[in-house]
């Protein structure tokens, strides 16, 4: 099972303000020790939403909103993929991740399990999902 550790930006990770090195240093420990134990499929921060943009669906007509977007804590800073045997393994995992919080304050993390092609049974268009290698396939 695949699950996506979802770290939740805060207002000074969405003015840019950058983790110091001890946070760095904290969650490279995080990640190396994932490593190890061969559960880390990717992790990264993500660039504040100014520097990114919305794409807002009204039927088939698309817009383009620019950010920043308001609600910070709505957003998301960074995140980490780990595949786990099971939710109990998984949470094992969370409860040691460290603190986000650029100043070591408030904030939260979300924990989501990725669907993996297997749960929407079988069919034609699967099977074209698992040839492009996605959603879990191997």
């Amino acid at each position: 099972m695949r699950y996506m550790i979802i770290v939740k930006a805060t207002q000074e990770s969405e003015a840019g303000v950058m983790p110091s090195e001890a946070l760095l240093a904290r969650m490279a420990a995080y990640h190396e020790e994932l490593a190890r134990a061969g559960v880390l499929l990717d992790g990264s921060g993500l660039a504040p939403s100014s520097s990114g943009w919305r794409i807002q669906y009204a039927g088939d007509e698309r817009s383009v909103v620019d950010g920043p977007f308001t609600e910070s804590r709505q957003l998301i800073a960074g995140y980490t993929l780990i595949q786990v045997k099971n939710r109990e393994e998984a949470a094992e995992w969370v409860r040691r991740f460290p603190n986000p919080a650029i100043d070591g304050g408030e904030t939260e993390i979300e924990v989501r399990r990725l669907f993996e092609l297997e749960d929407f049974g079988e069919s034609e268009v699967i099977d074209r999902f698992k040839t492009l290698g996605v959603g879990g396939a191997s």
